[in-house]
């Protein structure tokens, strides 16, 4: 393969996590007596929190009180990721593993704050395949904005042009295209929008598609 390393996104892709988070958000809806916008909650996916806060706020408006609803949010949410296993992703460990074998350094670059991310990984058994984790606490800008890919890619030395990027939200799409790196996107939660599919970046349903599709380009 051309490319020297792989930049993981995390949640949505490597982890079943986004039915769990978005669980939460539900539960502390009802809670709350305030209705779940779904299409709010897609648009966040992929944020880190300082990008999901105004998209709540502007959708929610006066329903909502974020100072409120966030650490109830969180409390549901890390109730269960701190304390369990989270399921991977059907095919990610045969991908892991046909990465590994063509020497291929693997890393993670998640919205997620790093000792969450780590703890997540650890738990589930991946943490392992990865060398460092980049996480949504370490940079000032999180996806759809770039700084996070190129910070992922300084941290290796290696070119953003001679890495390759896996992602599931639109937001981490954007964010790893405008880091001019060649990105694979699996379908989570949230199909791609035309904006999004106007990228010119390769789409699959699963997992076991999009490594089909690297054991062509070899």
């Amino acid at each position: 393969m051309k490319y020297n390393a792989a930049i993981f996104d995390m949640d949505g892709l490597l982890l079943d996590t986004e039915q769990v988070c978005m669980t939460a958000f539900k539960q502390t809806c009802t809670e709350m007596n305030i209705p779940f916008k779904q299409d709010i909650y897609l648009s966040i996916i992929g944020c880190n929190q300082a990008g999901i806060k105004p998209i709540i706020e502007q959708g929610y408006g006066e329903l909502l009180d974020y100072s409120l609803f966030h650490p109830q949010w969180m409390q549901h949410y890390l109730a269960v990721v701190e304390h369990q296993a989270i399921p991977v992703k059907p095919g990610v460990i045969a991908l892991l593993e046909w990465l590994q074998s063509k020497n291929i350094t693997m890393v993670v670059a998640t919205s997620t704050h790093k000792a969450l991310a780590q703890k997540k990984l650890h738990l589930a058994g991946l943490s392992t395949y990865f060398s460092h984790i980049t996480g949504g606490d370490e940079v000032t800008h999180g996806k759809p904005n770039p700084e996070i890919y190129l910070l992922a890619a300084q941290r290796l030395n290696i070119s953003p042009t001679h890495c390759i990027a896996f992602e599931d939200s639109n937001n981490g799409v954007k964010a790893a295209v405008s880091a001019n790196i060649t990105t694979l996107q699996i379908i989570d939660l949230v199909e791609p929008d035309a904006d999004t599919r106007a990228l010119g970046h390769s789409i699959f349903n699963t997992m076991d598609e999009a490594l089909t599709f690297l054991n062509t380009q070899q």
